[in-house]
């Protein structure tokens, strides 16, 4: 080989490697993929954790928002003062902000959102969110006033959730299957089963996001999950359905394993209106009757915190009530021959797609036959669960983790899908609600989560885990979800 071939081979390679250094610098797409589809794209009036997992912060923001941290944050208010007695919000809204088709976002579009949360005919799924809203006056353009009208120590909170996003009215008719939003992507394809695209916002009026395209995969079956990251095909599996598969991900130096904790409680939910769960010793007899660790291990393989109320164990305020409904099969069998149902009796057991769901619902149903109680398992689809299930309040148990921030406040709400109605439990929300002393607050939400424990509303199952696989290269994901999102802002490959 002469010295004029060797050099030209060497700049060749040089070339060669520089090109793919760029490519790699290049890469600003991304494909995502979620077990669960959305039924539609409208956070704001739909149940869905799946819708949030797309819009939240990426199309849609609200006045404050949550970190992955869980703190909250300003939004689309830069700041706010609060008077005195703690009834009266005063925003001031980010100047320049537009929605996706354009128009200004400002105090007026502001008063709309919130004014259509608290409308009688809302369709939102987290009203009591905002019922303690008096008022919602627009000052100015970038000026709102809200008053309440009692103090609300969860005020903030509660605006950050995807069900207080706000909207315009001029998109307003379309947002299920075209949402306009102000967030840093814009809404670009969806094709129904398979995947929906999200396009950078050129005139977003924050930090621009490093991923130009992000393409959102849904993969329902555990096994194709699995073959997708192998092949990968997808970059990011968020809420991985196969913990099984996990350590073979750890042990691929292409991927990396991302394991931290979320919001969601996962329940046994009891339908508390319908016979013979009305009964609060049948309850009390399911609850004995359930072998939490057993479900965490062959449902979750190990992934997942005990819990024994409807709280989550990493927040400072949580109190561990796992021992008030420790399994123990006799003492469900003599609280169901106490109850009149000595034979057992039969029920259904409605369960949604989510892994957790269908392989625990297998677990709990063969306990549950242990003391009497035949349930009939019934598979259905997400969009099912919801009509069925959740509005219709059709079933006798089903199994959900129910993803919302610190949502013991469902549980004052007599017309919710368990149908719990305590109206002790609904004067202590109240009057958490209205307080604002931290070590208060924290004695009162221990109280709740005892009342709702020993009344045994529902079974307690565990705290889910959050288990996400990734390329290598994919930094910037949430490893905890403080609520239902998957937020792309922060979200870029390595160099």
């Amino acid at each position: 080989m002469t010295l004029y071939s060797v050099r030209t081979c060497a700049s060749a390679l040089a070339l060669g490697a520089t090109l793919l250094a760029s490519q790699a610098l290049a890469k600003s797409d991304i494909t995502i993929a979620m077990q669960l589809e959305p039924p539609h794209l409208d956070p704001t009036s739909a149940a869905a954790q799946a819708i949030d997992s797309v819009v939240y912060t990426n199309i849609f923001e609200g006045l404050t928002r949550f970190m992955g941290d869980g703190s909250v944050v300003p939004g689309l208010a830069e700041g706010w003062e609060i008077s005195d007695d703690g009834t009266v919000y005063t925003f001031t809204l980010r100047d320049g902000v537009t929605f996706h088709d354009g128009s200004t976002m400002d105090a007026e579009d502001v008063k709309f959102s919130l004014d259509r949360a608290t409308a009688e005919d809302s369709a939102n799924a987290q009203k009591a969110l905002f019922a303690g809203i008096e008022s919602v006056e627009v000052v100015d353009p970038l000026t709102v006033k809200i008053t309440l009208s009692e103090p609300n120590g969860n005020f903030l909170f509660n605006l950050a959730w995807g069900d207080a996003v706000i909207v315009a009215p001029e998109s307003i008719d379309d947002i299920k299957t075209n949402p306009v939003g102000t967030g840093a992507y814009t809404f670009g394809d969806w094709v129904q089963g398979d995947s929906i695209t999200l396009n950078r916002n050129p005139n977003y009026w924050g930090e621009q996001p490093a991923l130009e395209t992000a393409t959102f995969k849904f993969i329902s079956d555990p096994t194709a999950a699995f073959s997708a990251m192998m092949a990968e095909d997808v970059d990011v599996f968020d809420n991985f359905p196969a913990p099984e598969n996990l350590p073979q991900f750890e042990a691929d130096p292409r991927f990396q394993v991302l394991v931290g904790s979320t919001e969601g409680e996962t329940i046994l939910s009891t339908n508390n209106k319908q016979a013979p769960f009305d009964d609060i010793r049948v309850r009390q007899a399911l609850a004995h009757a359930i072998d939490r660790q057993a479900i965490i291990d062959g449902a979750m393989f190990g992934y997942g915190t005990p819990i024994g109320t409807h709280f989550a164990p990493h927040n400072p305020a949580y109190v561990d009530l796992t021992e008030n409904s420790a399994y123990d099969p006799e003492k469900a069998k003599a609280m169901l021959a106490e109850a009149g149902f000595a034979d057992g009796f039969e029920t259904t057991l409605h369960l949604p797609p989510p892994s957790y769901a269908r392989r625990g619902g297998e677990i709990i149903a063969a306990q549950l036959a242990e003391v009497g109680i035949k349930a009939e398992i019934i598979n259905v689809e997400w969009a099912q669960w919801l009509e069925s299930v959740f509005k219709g309040k059709e079933f006798g148990l089903t199994i959900v983790s129910h993803t919302e921030p610190m949502d013991i406040g469902i549980y004052a709400r007599p017309e919710y899908y368990f149908q719990y109605d305590s109206t002790d439990f609904q004067a202590l929300m109240d009057t958490l609600n209205s307080t604002t002393d931290p070590d208060e607050r924290t004695r009162l939400m221990g109280e709740a989560q005892r009342l709702i424990a020993d009344d045994y509303v529902n079974g307690y199952l565990f705290q889910l885990a959050k288990l996400g696989v990734a390329k290598a290269g994919v930094q910037g994901l949430w490893e905890n979800a403080p609520t239902a999102a998957i937020d792309l802002s922060a979200i870029s490959w390595s160099e």
